[in-house]
């Protein structure tokens, strides 16, 4: 079985879970063509994710001339499909807030797409996050190619539902992901009842690279680390502040921001506005391998996220034996028991996000180990990417015996 994989924006740094998700299906004897709307601008610094580049391929890099020609050549071929397509993207671009004309462009795309999905003989279509990708995905199918499917991350289909027409994406899918319990009651929220059989529980997860390595003690050295893009949702300016009031009380410790973003200078002016700058350092993108290291060096990660779906670094994390100090946001608490494997903390209050990382600070090596080897044992049960990677394909399975 042939299946397609779409993501508006394949691969990136911060999408090691998709990467695997791919590999896993893979292993279990599937072809899967790999499918992006547009390219990542950033250079990619994990090898894996510069193959996943090279097998890539970019709808946009046709040019506008080859989405005229794709959609000259789906309305000659299939005149009526096309129009109930078009009639779609007008629907749904009439009352999204991306407008009719980005649902246009959708349509070609799926024009586009609709002809290599023929040529490499795919059987379905799975999109990646509820936003333009799996648009394309259900234009496709109504112009006549393969049932499709996608994954809702969050917290982006959950602040714009309406705008994003969910419900439609929904009643259109051969069937619906979650990644989280969490993730799965927002999806109820926005379509019908009787759709909700199709919604289903597939969790991300991590592969050997972190479930088979052998787990090290906590360190006895005052180092956290926090990894994730530095965005308004992922609260690293926040993160920052609490730092700022431990050096204030004298705290030795050092913190440590895996990752890169759009918030990067704000996130340095802050540090530079508290004088942080000998405790507090951004190390960019980094492979993998350097992630795991970080966090092995550390004594727990710390994530003050005021909007998710499920952070995979979390997961990776708590496999390395490390306990996580996050919030009680969307399905962060299905992992992250407060006082078994980590803290939780309110988003957006600096004082207990300040007061738990005091705590981990603070605890002995022996309680940061029976923490983390807590966590390890949920991530071992519910995020194996292998695991959960049979649960996605028994999914391909049977809608392809559907016939849908």
């Amino acid at each position: 079985m042939t299946i397609a994989y779409l993501v508006n924006q394949y691969p990136q740094s911060s999408q090691s879970f998709i990467r695997r998700e791919i590999a896993a299906i893979e292993q279990l004897g599937a072809r899967v063509e790999r499918f992006t709307v547009r390219s990542w601008p950033t250079p990619l610094v994990d090898e894996r994710d510069r193959e996943e580049q090279r097998r890539t391929r970019v709808l946009l890099n046709v040019g506008y001339p080859g989405l005229a020609l794709a959609t000259l050549r789906t309305l000659l071929s299939r005149p009526a499909a096309f129009y109930r397509a078009l009639a779609l993207a007008l629907g749904i671009g009439w009352r999204s807030d991306r407008g009719v004309f980005y649902h246009l462009i959708y349509l070609a795309e799926a024009c586009v797409l609709l002809k290599w999905l023929a040529d490499c003989g795919a059987a379905h279509v799975h999109a990646h996050f509820g936003t333009n990708s799996t648009a394309v995905a259900m234009l496709c199918r109504a112009l006549g190619g393969p049932p499709y499917s996608f994954t809702a991350h969050g917290p982006e289909e959950f602040d714009g539902p309406r705008s994003l027409r969910l419900e439609e994406k929904i009643r259109h899918a051969a069937f619906v992901v979650a990644i989280s319990q969490f993730g799965r009651s927002q999806l109820y929220r926005w379509c019908a009842h009787d759709q909700w059989p199709k919604i289903h529980v597939v969790r991300c997860g991590v592969d050997d690279l972190f479930l088979s390595v052998r787990r090290t003690p906590p360190l006895d050295v005052p180092r956290l680390v926090c990894v994730g893009r530095l965005t308004e949702q992922k609260g690293q300016l926040l993160l920052v502040e609490a730092a700022a009031r431990l050096a204030a009380d004298g705290i030795l410790f050092e913190l440590v921001l895996v990752g890169d973003g759009p918030m990067r200078k704000d996130v340095e002016a802050c540090i530079k506005r508290h004088h942080l700058c000998d405790r507090v350092r951004i190390t960019g993108w980094m492979s993998n391998e350097q992630v795991r290291e970080q966090i092995q060096q550390s004594r727990a990660m710390v994530l003050p996220s005021f909007a998710e779906g499920l952070p995979v670094v979390i997961m990776e994390s708590l496999a390395l034996g490390r306990p996580v100090i996050s919030t009680t946001v969307a399905g962060i608490p299905e992992l992250v028991r407060d006082g078994t494997s980590g803290w939780l903390v309110p988003p957006g209050a600096v004082g207990p996000l300040a007061d738990a990382m005091r705590e981990a600070l603070r605890a002995s090596p022996q309680e940061l180990q029976r923490m983390g080897e807590a966590g390890a044992a949920l991530v071992a049960e519910r995020h194996n990417a292998a695991t959960e990677a049979g649960k996605l394909a028994t999914l391909f399975e049977k809608s392809q015996a559907n016939g849908r």
